[in-house]
C-alpha cells in the first residue's frame, strides 16, 4: 500500500475498461450507453496435468478478456466470468466439474437474455477451453435471427501461426498453453511438477490417433487415453516470452476484430 491506497485500487483506477460486477446499478446504466460490447470470458475447471492449477482456462480468459477490455477503451463492459466449462473428456482426472453442453449454452443465454433486457445488444464471448467451441458455435447459429450481435473466439488458435518449435503432438497443457500461463499467473505454475505427456503420433494408441486427425472422420476420446497425465506436448519448453507474444498477439488481434465490430 501506499498512501493508505490499495495497489489493487490504484490498477483499477487506471484501468480503461470496467467489470460489470463491480459497477453500481446506476453505472450499469449509464454503461449500457458508453460501453455497448459485453464481454464474456468462459472458462473450465478440469485437470492440467501434474503442475498447473485446473483454472488454468479460466484465468486465461479472463486475462485475454482484460487486454481486449484494455485495446477498446472504454468501449467494452466485462461480464463475470463462467467459470466452469464442457469437460467430459478430462473426468477421469480428480478435481474437474464438468457441464453438459446443454446446460453450459443455457447459462450463457440466461447471462445474455439478462443483459439484453437491460439494452445491451453486442456480445463477445472469450473462451479459454478448447472443449467449448463445439457449443459456442451452435449458439452462434441461434442468434443469427435475434436482434443481438453475438460474436465468439478461442485464444491460442487465434495465434497458432506464432507457435513454433514445439513437439509434434502438442495442445492441453503443453507448451503454448504453460507458456500462457506463465506470463499471466506464473504463481499457479509448479515448475518442478511440469513433466512431457504425448509428444509424438508413434506414442498413441489407434483410437487417439484417429481423434488426432485434421480432415475426415471426427472422433471424441477422453485424456487419459492420450496420455496417464492429461498432458499433450512437453510443457517443460514453455517461457514466459513466449506466453507473452501469444496472450498480447490475441488481444490485439481479438479487440481489432471487437473494434471493427464496433464500427459497423
Amino acid at each position: 500500500m501506499t498512501g493508505g491506497f490499495p495497489e489493487e485500487k490504484r490498477h483499477q483506477a487506471a484501468r480503461s475498461f470496467r467489470r460489470l460486477a463491480e459497477l453500481t446499478t446506476d453505472e450499469a446504466a449509464e454503461a449500457v450507453r458508453r460501453s455497448p460490447l459485453v464481454i464474456i470470458p468462459v472458462g473450465a475447471q478440469e485437470q492440467h496435468g501434474g503442475g498447473m492449477a485446473m483454472a488454468t482456462d479460466t484465468v486465461r480468459a479472463v486475462g485475454v478478456a482484460d487486454r481486449v477490455a484494455e485495446r477498446l477503451a472504454g468501449r467494452a463492459v466485462i461480464a463475470p466470468v463462467v467459470p466452469y466449462g464442457i469437460s467430459p473428456h478430462h473426468m477421469a482426472f480428480a478435481g474437474t466439474v464438468s457441464l453438459s453442453p446443454a446446460t453450459f449454452m443455457q447459462v450463457l443465454r440466461d447471462v445474455i437474455a439478462s443483459l439484453q433486457d437491460h439494452g445491451w445488444r453486442q456480445f463477445l464471448v472469450i473462451t479459454g477451453h478448447g472443449g467449448n467451441n463445439a457449443a459456442l458455435s451452435v449458439l452462434a447459429q441461434e442468434y443469427v435471427r435475434q436482434d443481438l450481435t453475438f460474436a465468439w473466439t478461442p485464444i491460442t488458435s487465434v495465434v497458432s501461426d506464432l507457435i513454433v518449435d514445439v513437439s509434434e503432438v502438442h495442445g492441453h497443457s503443453g507448451e503454448a498453453e504453460t507458456a500462457q500461463m506463465l506470463y499471466l499467473a506464473p504463481d499457479l505454475v509448479q515448475a518442478d511438477r511440469l513433466e512431457p505427456g504425448a509428444t509424438t503420433l508413434d506414442e498413441l494408441t489407434t483410437p487417439a490417433r484417429l481423434s488426432r486427425q485434421a480432415h475426415g472422420p471426427r472422433l471424441s476420446v477422453g485424456f487419459d487415453v492420450y496420455h496417464k497425465r492429461g498432458v499433450l506436448g512437453d510443457p517443460r519448453r514453455a517461457t514466459a516470452e513466449d506466453g507473452r507474444l501469444l496472450v498480447e498477439t490475441a488481444a490485439d488481434r481479438i479487440a481489432a476484430f471487437a473494434d471493427e465490430l464496433l464500427s459497423a
